[in-house]
Parts: C-alpha cells; sequence; structure tokens
C-alpha cells in the first residue's frame, strides 16, 4: 500500500503555485453586490429612500416609534440576514455596507424594545438613522466598481 511519491511531479509545481490555485470551495468570487452594478444602484435607491424617510418624520415632527413584537422580530431577522450576508462576502466594500446597515438595524431594534423612550431620543435616533442611510446609499455606491479578479478562473 505505501508506494513512494514520484519526486519529478512534485517538483514540477513550485510550492507558491500550490498555495495560490484556487480549490473548488474557494472558486466563488466572494463578492455579491460588486458582480453586478445593478445592485448597487439598488441599494443606493432603497437607502436613499429612507433616508428621505427618516429625515421626512423629522421635519414633521413625527417622533413616535412602534414598540409591537412583530417589528422587534422583524428587526432581529434583517439583523440575522445581514450578518450572514456580510459574513458571507471577502469585498471590504460590501462588509462596509452590510455593517452600516446592521448598525442601523440595531438601532431600529433598540429603539422598538425600549417602549418609555423620550421624543428627544427618538428625534436623535431618525436623525442618526437618517445619517446611517445616507452613508449606506454612499457605499452602496461604492460596490459598484468591478470586482478585481483574484486569479484566471474568477471574474
Amino acid at each position: 500500500m505505501d508506494r513512494p511519491v514520484e519526486a519529478d511531479k512534485i517538483e514540477d509545481r513550485s510550492d507558491a503555485e500550490l498555495l495560490v490555485r484556487p480549490t473548488r470551495q474557494s472558486q466563488k468570487s466572494g463578492h455579491l453586490m460588486c458582480r453586478s452594478s445593478a445592485w448597487g444602484v439598488m441599494g443606493f435607491l432603497a437607502c436613499a429612500y429612507f433616508t428621505w424617510l427618516s429625515f421626512i418624520h423629522v421635519w414633521r415632527g413625527e417622533f413616535d416609534w412602534p414598540h409591537d413584537g412583530w417589528t422587534a422580530a422583524t428587526y432581529i431577522v434583517w439583523i440575522l440576514v445581514l450578518v450572514g450576508l456580510m459574513l458571507d462576502t471577502r469585498c471590504w466594500r460590501e462588509q462596509l455596507f452590510f455593517g452600516v446597515l446592521v448598525t442601523n438595524f440595531l438601532v431600529g431594534f433598540g429603539m422598538t424594545v425600549w417602549r418609555s423612550i423620550p421624543a428627544t431620543h427618538v428625534r436623535t435616533a431618525r436623525l442618526g438613522t437618517g445619517a446611517l442611510w445616507g452613508l449606506a446609499a454612499l457605499l452602496s455606491l461604492a460596490t459598484m466598481g468591478r470586482a478585481k479578479a483574484a486569479g484566471p478562473e474568477q471574474s
């Protein structure tokens, strides 16, 4: 059963080639949004809408926040989805985008479970989440550049 390994087959490959060559598992690019500019545009439009919505609430003096279980559960689901997306990609631009969204949804969840929150805190949170939505919109545009290939198999 024990046969010597043929030395000439091993010597044909350099150590660097063995380390760089992707396996089947690592052949995916690790980019979710950078593969297509359409995702960056859609992310920008959605985040720009929520930016506008946050600031409209402040402008109109609407400082109420929902405190029901369904809203809290929705925030938890979105947080889990966004953390999963953030961990799934290897692109720092996408990780930053999803990280800002996770932060925004964590603030929203905190506001939902805090039932006796003063109106001044809600106003501040609306301004802060509006700014985070605006930042996420800009970061979404940053993902529109094409991802650089790590090797000849990836595009």
